[in-house]
């Protein structure tokens, strides 16, 4: 049972991409045995709906891809996981709640509010950098 549910997972797979990059105008790039399932489609299409022509094309594949796989016999009938209902998981925006500025004292002295940080200016930083090294190479000598 296990090589046919990788058999099926496989079958559908694969025919969705093969009919994506048939869309794309890009059926010649595919090979060979994923031509002859899609021209299978496309007679099939001529004879039923859309649906059973892509459920008879998924068999088809699904028995070859379960004789590949070593699967002997006939390949047993794969049932389908039973699919919850969909329901629309979007979400209305909300515009988050106002936050009240900190102070302009606390905020001068690095005390701002949650998860804020102050930023050092780059020539008080290099100030910093050349004081430290022009220090190290004073007390070396």
């Amino acid at each position: 049972m296990m090589i046919a549910r990788r058999a099926d997972t496989r079958a559908r797979a694969d025919f969705a991409t093969w009919k994506m990059i048939a869309k794309l105008n890009g059926a010649s790039s595919l090979p060979a045995d994923a031509q002859n399932f899609l021209a299978s489609y496309k007679a099939l299409l001529k004879d039923m709906g859309e649906a059973d022509a892509t459920e008879a094309t998924i068999r088809q594949m699904y028995a070859t891809y379960y004789k590949e796989m070593g699967g002997a016999g006939t390949p047993p009938e794969v049932r389908p996981a039973p699919t919850a209902p969909v329901a629309d998981n979007v979400t209305a925006f909300r515009r988050p709640a106002a936050r009240s500025k900190p102070s302009s004292f606390r905020a001068s002295f690095g005390f701002g509010g949650q998860g804020q940080q102050q930023r050092l200016p780059v020539a008080l930083i290099f100030t910093c950098l050349v004081i430290v090294y022009v220090g190290i190479r004073y007390f070396w000598r």
